[in-house]
């Protein structure tokens, strides 16, 4: 106790020596004056608490925040193991936004929406031109979206961003700085008012359609929708989802060109274009009329803008997907240099989105696969071994309620991707129900309870399991987290266990290994928490103070070594029992009956 207190004096020591380099480290203190004025509050961390460690130490396994102890507070010295906006919100200017505050995020949810519909809506209204005569709530709702964008824009020059080394950069003159660097060009260019302009420009051969072009820069937004997405490609539905809206706005694109196409040769006089056969075929023909301002005839009437956009579509649809029924059909020379790289581009498109769409429906099923395949297995395997029908039906019982609770997954093949320190306290979170319940665990460290964690096991009993025999060595001590099981002695119940007892042998008493005077059968579906005899005296050995703590208040609700009377007749035991076996292990309920002799 002296030596810890007087290495942690030393180490308060250094820190408040090193003060000042620590925060030009972390870019503005991350830890409190109170630490460095109070050496009480470091003691308090590391679990020297006495009598009141009791609920302190519930808190630590449920998973609340609690003071840095020294340990974390060496570990924050290096920016690159764990950055400083992860631990404590830096303090920023009034008018400076944190870049992952709510605001933030809801904002960025807004702009990714509205990129959206501009990578639709752009490239059709600079296909199909839109005045503002034609169409002024369309105006208006571009308009709008413009002003979004610049809003944006304002709000950039006034969000954090996470610098190279993990810190979250708050000076004002460094944010505008990266922000004119990288996004600023094209946010400014897609925010500009194109189709105001647009509807002040009659000419559609000048600046007018240099407006329309411009407006194309918009679709270089998403850029952004991509790294927004980014996160979220992991997932299989998401990603198939995403895929699928790909190749629709792109068909979408290919289709407002192709508009493009046949307008711009039925405009230089092209009468056997798409678009002509078109109009002819939807009894809308087109017709010129000449104008004083200009010296070529203008072309008038024809089909309906909707009418020609799902043309477009349809055609450009059928050319992705290498059907082509040829109702619709490229004649001019434009029309079949467009169509023939529209055709390169689809085959490399279905090739690689489908492809991926396989994969992605081949991994979503994989499960289900594995898990048939299982069962198959095991089947083959009980008419391979004349297997007994009534063992036959525990085995698949248990196989399948197996599956269910873990999904198919391999709990130690996952803890063996983390790290030591990461595996405990996973290992602590799975076993917390246990840690939590039981009294024996609330005066355990911090270092104990990671020790007996990373020792437990996880096992599941379906009805009719003999977890014990009689004559066998208790090598283990059970916990009950969920289910029920009985305790058979010379053929007569004699206990029925549930959640929250605990049963096996006091091995911190006795040396030797005992032997179970009777068999433990599962009642129900069963979780149970169980740690070997020899893992748990090596850790009471190490922790004596936890191993005197835990003597005294773990609760043994029955112990195997020891033989009991014979039960009397007693009715709850017999109704009890009537009842679990009219059901021949078919049981899904928990029964709440706790009977010790």
């Amino acid at each position: 106790m002296r030596t810890r207190i007087e290495c942690i004096r030393k180490i308060l020591e250094t820190l408040a020596e090193n003060k000042k380099n620590i925060e030009k480290l972390s870019c503005g203190s991350i830890f409190p004056s109170s630490i460095f004025m109070r050496p009480k509050l470091l003691l308090k961390t590391r679990g020297h608490r006495g009598r009141k460690r009791s609920s302190s130490r519930n808190e630590n396994v449920k998973g609340k925040s609690y003071t840095l102890g020294y340990k974390s507070i060496m570990m924050s010295l290096n920016a690159d193991v764990m950055p400083q906006y992860r631990q404590e919100a830096p303090k920023t200017p009034p008018h400076i936004l944190l870049h992952y505050c709510a605001f933030k995020a809801i904002w960025d949810w807004v702009i990714l929406c509205l990129t959206f519909y501009t990578a639709i809506m752009v490239p059709y209204n600079v296909a199909f031109k839109n005045k503002t005569s034609e169409d002024v709530s369309l105006l208006v709702v571009d308009s709008i979206v413009d002003v979004i964008f610049f809003i944006d824009i304002v709000l950039n020059f006034h969000t954090t961003f996470v610098g190279p080394g993990g810190e979250v950069v708050s000076d004002p003159k460094v944010i505008r700085m990266n922000y004119l660097r990288s996004w600023f060009v094209i946010d400014l260019l897609s925010c500009l008012p194109y189709d105001v302009f647009n509807a002040f420009d009659h000419d559609e051969d000048g600046i007018g359609s240099l407006f329309s072009a411009l407006k194309v820069v918009r679709l270089l937004r998403l850029g952004r929708v991509v790294r927004k997405l980014d996160r979220y490609l992991e997932y299989g539905a998401a990603m198939l989802i995403l895929l699928l809206c790909f190749y629709m706005l792109v068909a979408h694109w290919l289709a407002c060109i192709w508009y493009s196409i046949g307008r711009s040769d039925a405009d230089n006089g092209l009468q056997y274009s798409w678009l002509w056969k078109l109009a002819n075929v939807t009894q809308s023909p087109y017709s010129y009329t000449w104008s004083n301002e200009s010296s070529s005839p203008e072309l008038i009437n024809g089909p309906s803008r909707k009418t020609m956009y799902v043309t477009a579509l349809y055609f450009t649809m059928t050319c992705m997907t290498s059907v082509g029924f040829g109702n619709v059909a490229a004649e001019t020379d434009n029309e079949k240099i467009f169509t023939i790289c529209m055709m390169i581009i689809a085959a490399l498109l279905y090739a690689t989105i489908f492809g991926h769409v396989t994969t992605i429906i081949q991994q979503m099923t994989s499960a289900t696969a594995k898990y048939h395949d299982m069962l198959n297995n095991v089947r083959e395997f009980m008419k391979l071994h004349e297997v007994p029908k009534a063992l036959s039906e525990r085995v698949m019982d248990y196989v399948v309620s197996t599956w269910a609770m873990t999904k198919g997954l391999d709990t130690d093949k996952v803890l063996n991707y983390c790290p030591k320190d990461m595996k405990a306290d996973i290992c602590v979170h799975l076993n917390r129900k246990v840690f939590n319940e039981h009294p024996a665990f609330r005066l355990a460290s911090d270092g104990c309870l990671r020790a007996l964690a990373m020792h437990f096991t996880m096992s599941h009993s379906a009805p009719g399991d003999l977890l014990y025999h009689t004559g066998e060595s208790i090598d283990s001590l059970c916990f009950i987290v969920t289910g029920s099981l009985e305790v058979i002695q010379d053929d007569e119940v004699v206990a029925i266990l549930g959640k929250g007892d605990v049963f096996g042998d006091s091995f911190w008493k006795d040396n030797a290994v005992g032997q179970s005077a009777a068999n433990v059968r599962a009642l129900t579906y069963c979780d149970l928490h169980t740690i070997k005899r020899d893992k748990l005296l090596e850790v009471l050995d190490f922790y004596q103070a936890f191993a005197n703590s835990f003597a005294r208040n773990l609760i043994l609700t029955y112990n195997l070594r020891h033989r009991q009377r014979s039960a009397p007749s007693h009715p709850e035991i017999l109704s009890v029992h009537k009842l679990l076996y009219q059901r021949r292990y078919r049981i899904s309920i928990f029964l709440p009956i706790i009977f010790r002799k």
